[in-house]
């Protein structure tokens, strides 16, 4: 009777130095979970949060989120530009990936 034979512990350790390093622009990603990260998004909003998970289309779960949003209104009188910005913290926090513009994982040392 044929079994299967379990992955030799190098190809499990390879595994785990894969993880380790930057490969592949996801692997980034990878590396940041648990970590607080700082997202932009589309229509002028920013996120920080710590990142829970993520999956291939960058959809995102955060934890501990910041949210700011930044709007700017024209003063009728003085046609100057009045930027406004609006925060939120939220204790949990889906992110749609395409609404992600771009994610920074926090400083390496």
């Amino acid at each position: 009777m044929a079994t299967e034979a379990s992955p030799p512990a190098a190809e499990a350790i390879g595994t785990v130095r894969a993880i380790t390093n930057v490969d592949e622009p996801l692997d980034l990603i990878r590396l940041s979970l648990n970590e607080r990260v700082h997202i932009k998004m589309r229509q002028d909003r920013e996120i920080r949060g710590v990142l829970q998970g993520f999956d291939q289309h960058l959809n995102m779960v955060l934890s501990d989120v910041e949210e700011i949003i930044t709007t700017m209104e024209l003063d009728e009188e003085s046609y100057e530009e009045i930027v406004k910005q609006t925060k939120r913290k939220v204790p949990m926090l889906f992110v749609r990936g395409d609404s992600i513009i771009l994610v920074s994982p926090p400083p390496r040392r």
